[in-house]
């Protein structure tokens, strides 16, 4: 099935964290939206869902799973994509994203996001699902780049080159987290720019922001720091030529959301440097 989606600039969001729900009532911030994570609302009922509604009121909210582990070798789980389309009408969405990743196996559930190896035909198996999963949800499907730290003897094509040809075959997008490719290349060696040079930008859907930890040797992707200055000169190369939506995550260490929704607030800056360039 071949979609016809018409996808809005949301501006700037944060991830929507329950540490900061107290100060988001009472702040009532000039926030453009709000990023959840889809399996922490995907219940019958209670608090997740009193929080999510009143936060709905107010702002546009887009989801972000983490659960579907859409390159595993188990069938599409069927129970999980009524719950999350029913999720979908909640929120009204505009696009929903998750990782392009594998976690789960007959029997098991790892809870993780674990890389897959980069061969045609996994290419083939996971844009497969991932138009199922949009035919099925019937709103734009994306799916994230991870942070990665170990690789397979398996692999026949660089990370980029994977990535592109999955989005490209399934007809899906992409939610492009600039610090996993930052993340990723001091782990692996690459040039970043490379890896941006050589994915189809039209197909970025949302870009999402981190802070990770530098061990010198090996870069974490932690979420509890400030978005780092090689990271944000990526993301300036990202918007100049894909202009979408961007993300902030924070999701250990917090801080308060006042200073959450500064440094997101950094974004609009690059922005208008960026803006103020090309006139």
């Amino acid at each position: 099935m071949t979609h016809a989606f018409d996808i809005t600039n949301l501006g700037i969001g944060i991830g929507l964290r329950p540490v900061h729900y107290d100060e988001i009532y009472s702040l009532e911030p000039d926030i453009d939206w709000f990023e959840i994570i889809s399996e922490n609302y995907m219940v019958e009922g209670g608090k997740p869902l009193e929080h999510l509604d009143k936060i709905l009121e107010r702002y546009p909210v887009v989801q972000h799973g983490v659960n579907l582990a859409i390159g595993s070798p188990t069938p599409l789980d069927w129970d999980y994509l009524r719950r999350l389309k029913r999720l979908v009408a909640r929120t009204k969405t505009p696009w929903l994203s998750d990782h392009l990743s594998w976690g789960r196996l007959p029997g098991a559930h790892f809870h993780d996001l674990l890389p897959l190896p980069y061969t045609q035909e996994v290419i083939d198996y996971v844009a497969e699902r991932a138009r199922i999963v949009q035919d099925f949800l019937e709103i734009p499907f994306a799916l994230e780049n991870l942070s990665s730290y170990v690789a397979y003897t398996d692999d026949s094509m660089p990370e980029w080159e994977f990535y592109s040809q999955v989005v490209e075959k399934g007809g899906i997008f992409m939610m492009l987290d600039v610090n996993n490719i930052y993340v990723s290349s001091r782990n692996h060696g690459f040039d970043p720019m490379t890896y941006i040079n050589s994915i189809p930008l039209s197909r970025v859907i949302q870009i999402h922001l981190a802070g990770h930890s530098d061990h010198g040797d090996y870069v974490l992707d932690t979420h509890d720091h400030p978005v780092r200055d090689e990271v944000w000169a990526l993301y300036s190369e990202v918007w100049s030529r894909a202009p979408v939506s961007t993300l902030l995550e924070w999701d250990d260490n917090f801080v308060s959301f006042e200073e959450t929704w500064a440094e997101a607030l950094r974004a609009k800056a690059f922005q208008k440097e960026l803006h103020e360039s090309t006139l």
